[in-house]
């Protein structure tokens, strides 16, 4: 019957995917950062004071030098987006966070009067304070 040994159980091997998944975590933590900007914009220098870092974080409206809206909330804020589109993502953002600051990230190479478009969208879409984003000059 039972001869008194066991046969020992297989154990499956975890090293292989603790390894795959540092990888993987490395990638994602290079990625994460290129992702995260988007749209590229070249911004006009100004010595402007920095924003209260105690804010909440502030909605970016930009606009790229060929004059085309981006908004950097939703599923893709790297595609441009419809006025009307940017006109009723910001009003529902403003509605469920009243406080909320918008900025707008304008390439200096664009038209002035777009800029004021997307001001007057804002306006638009209820927002009373729009913050406009620079760099700061090279010394």
């Amino acid at each position: 019957m039972s001869s008194g040994k066991r046969k020992p159980m297989s154990q499956i091997n975890v090293v292989p995917y603790i390894d795959v998944m540092l990888v993987l975590l490395i990638i994602f933590m290079i990625t994460a950062p290129l992702i995260q900007q988007g749209v590229e914009v070249e911004l006009p220098q100004a010595a402007a004071n920095p924003m209260n870092p105690d804010q909440d974080e502030p909605v970016v409206v930009t606009v790229d030098k060929k004059g085309k809206y981006f908004l950097d909330i939703g599923d893709e804020p790297s595609k441009p987006i419809s006025a009307s589109k940017l006109v009723n993502r910001v009003a529902a953002v403003r509605s469920l966070k009243p406080k909320v600051p918008v900025l707008v990230r304008g390439d200096r190479q664009v038209d002035y009067g777009r800029v004021v478009e997307v001001m007057v969208l804002l306006q638009q879409a209820g927002i009373e304070k729009v913050g406009l984003m620079t760099d700061q000059p090279e010394k």
